[in-house]
């Protein structure tokens, strides 16, 4: 069964316009050829940047943070309280209305200490700064230098200036070096992200990101084995061209520098907008969807290629979307521009109350406690 699976989904007629097929993407004449067993290379290449990540992190990262004055939030920790730690972390940690009453006759506690115990509590959660920082400036490095490689590797190639040249020839299209390793280290730094994905900073995205990440590794796998070498190279390089300018947004805004985040974003805005929803839809995709037909029949790979442009086209809409409702909010109030997929710290004033859960919590953990505070509402 395995094997006929197997056939099937090689099947070159699948892949392939026909009278095309696997045959031609020998290697011959010192002509070499993508190969769909060239990408088992990325998975040590993704463990590799998972170390190098630690290591940059520990030693670049941490040094820069202090130097540009990224400042912890003092956060105050809760009180030991095991029955709002249970409910907490097995029920939920935004308790409605009905469950908080009903924490409070378990507890004891008024109705507003419940409330900030959940808060804090929340917020010890919450990625610290520096964390942010770090996971910020490791990708805005690589986004940087992967745009700088993508580039140099382009520069002289005829299909950055002409997207019609992707598909003469094709499939028989030479694979060069520095395609070769283009495609390896920026699919390695994907999968790196999948494999990272549970100790990442985790925002309201984190749904479309995995959709993101995922649909790239299968576009730039997919573009490999049936040598969309050229419209994988192109797509890349656009999508490094503004990712960098995110990141280096963030790293401002975690540093306090609000006037030069404020800048940088909107320059990333300009640069998104017009690479992701104009360039990217109106010449990339135009290109793939297009010109194929005019010189071949409809073939699966071709429905299949266009799909999933079309899922990245659409995350390209959702977070447009999200930038703009930024950008208009800071312009129309002057505030400093924030990532509005980060969750905010919940802030409330320290005093009494969280004393006051932290002596029932004790009572409740069998010792004694003389209630001898004064109890607020």
């Amino acid at each position: 069964m395995v094997s006929s699976l197997s056939e099937w989904f090689w099947n070159e007629r699948l892949w392939f316009p026909e009278g095309l097929g696997w045959a031609d993407l020998e290697d011959k004449d010192g002509r070499v050829y993508a190969k769909a067993r060239d990408l088992w290379v990325v998975l040590p290449i993704a463990l590799a940047f998972l170390v190098i990540r630690q290591i940059f992190e520990r030693l670049v990262a941490t040094p820069l943070a202090a130097v540009m004055g990224v400042k912890e939030k003092v956060r105050l920790t809760v009180s030991h309280n095991p029955t709002l730690e249970s409910f907490y972390c097995n029920t939920t940690k935004n308790p409605s209305q009905s469950s908080i009453d009903s924490l409070c006759k378990q507890t004891g506690c008024s109705e507003r200490q419940v409330q900030r115990w959940f808060r804090r509590r929340r917020n010890q959660d919450r990625p610290s700064l520096q964390k942010k920082f770090k996971e910020a400036s490791w990708r805005f490095t690589f986004y940087l230098l992967a745009f700088i490689a993508g580039l140099a590797a382009l520069i002289d190639k005829p299909w950055l200036y002409d997207f019609k040249e992707m598909w003469q020839g094709f499939p028989i299209l030479t694979l060069l070096p520095s395609q070769y390793w283009y495609y390896m280290i920026e699919l390695g730094f994907y999968v790196s992200l999948v494999f990272s994905v549970a100790s990442d900073v985790k925002r309201k995205d984190f749904k479309e990101q995995m959709v993101h990440h995922m649909a790239t590794i299968f576009l730039i796998s997919f573009s490999w084995c049936v040598n969309y070498i050229r419209a994988g190279t192109l797509i890349m390089l656009l999508h490094d061209s503004s990712d960098y300018l995110l990141e280096s947004a963030k790293i401002f805004i975690y540093a306090g520098w609000r006037n030069t985040s404020n800048y940088v974003f909107f320059l990333f805005a300009a640069v998104f907008i017009f690479t992701r929803l104009y360039i990217f839809p109106f010449y990339i995709i135009y290109s793939t969807y297009i010109y194929p037909m005019t010189m071949y029949s409809p073939f699966f790979g071709y429905y299949f290629l266009n799909f999933l442009m079309m899922v990245l086209q659409c995350l390209h809409i959702f977070w447009a979307i999200l930038i703009l409702r930024m950008a208009v909010r800071f312009l129309s109030s002057d505030e400093k521009v924030e990532d509005e997929r980060s969750d905010k710290e919940e802030t409330d004033e320290s005093g009494e109350e969280e004393e006051g859960v932290e002596k029932k919590g004790a009572v409740l953990n069998g010792h004694t406690a003389h209630n001898n505070h004064r109890k607020t509402e």
